[in-house]
């Protein structure tokens, strides 16, 4: 199964660092968050990647084209031709397709755009700036036992993100995008889709949180899968410090993976 990762934005919030990469690309711990959120993905033996890019979306391609520079010894050897050794070559078992859809499409404009790359079957899609330590085989065998076209994961927080409205059976019976409501759970990303969510993706402007997302919710067909654990995106430097923080003193609850 694909997993899609929206990686197209600007980040506006974080400019400290996105006037220099793109947001996915700023690093906690010394690698991309993009990379973190991948290897908790692979963890749970999902290799296969689509990347959402937009702006600056070369440096995305440049960062993977040179990735075994970035995890490997190397020898340069300009005395026979220019030769060039890599020692104890180091690389995961990804394959990664890099799309550029665009400067300033919006999130479901993005995932249209990429349709040919996923194919007719199911897949999951997620943020590029955030990280969780949510089991995702768990997710998806939820996903697969209530038969529904989506699900999507969500954690209770004080926060500005897609409130929701989860009846009883875990339906998500209202989606409610960026309005403040204590009381409400968030959608924290993490999401699981069946093919037929394209018919609910128009063009460019399609925002895959208000209309695809409300649509959805309002005929049965949307689920949500509650996170009682970790999660946090990176909207601010604030953020990005509070991570940097955790994954530099060993108590990122988000690696799962062993070095």
């Amino acid at each position: 199964m694909k997993v899609v990762l929206l990686a197209g934005g600007m980040g506006t919030r974080i400019s400290e660092e996105s006037t220099l990469r793109p947001k996915p690309m700023v690093e906690i711990g010394g690698m991309p968050i993009l990379w973190h959120i991948m290897k908790e993905y692979s963890y749970y033996g999902f290799n296969e990647f689509v990347i959402c890019a937009g702006y600056k979306q070369h440096m995305i391609k440049e960062w993977f084209a040179d990735y075994f520079l970035y995890t490997s010894d190397i020898t340069f050897d300009f005395t026979s031709g220019n030769d060039m050794i890599v020692h104890d070559k180091k690389t995961e078992p990804w394959k990664v397709t890099i799309v550029d859809t665009g400067l300033t499409t919006m999130t479901g404009g993005r995932l249209k755009r990429v349709r040919k790359y996923i194919g007719d079957e199911p897949f999951m899609l997620t943020y590029g700036d955030g990280v969780c330590d949510v089991n995702i085989k768990k997710l998806l065998s939820f996903h697969e036992k209530h038969g529904r076209i989506a699900t999507l994961t969500s954690v209770y927080l004080d926060d500005e993100k897609g409130h929701l409205d989860i009846a009883f059976d875990n339906s998500v019976r209202h989606f409610r995008e960026k309005e403040r409501d204590d009381s409400q759970p968030v959608n924290a990303g993490y999401m699981v889709f069946q093919p037929e969510i394209f018919s609910y993706l128009s063009d460019d402007s399609t925002v895959l949180e208000k209309e695809p997302l409300e649509r959805l919710a309002s005929e049965g067909q949307l689920m949500s899968y509650r996170h009682y654990g970790f999660w946090q995106c990176m909207d601010n430097m604030f953020e990005k410090k509070k991570l940097e923080n955790l994954w530099d003193t060993g108590m990122a609850p988000w690696k799962v993976w062993n070095d």
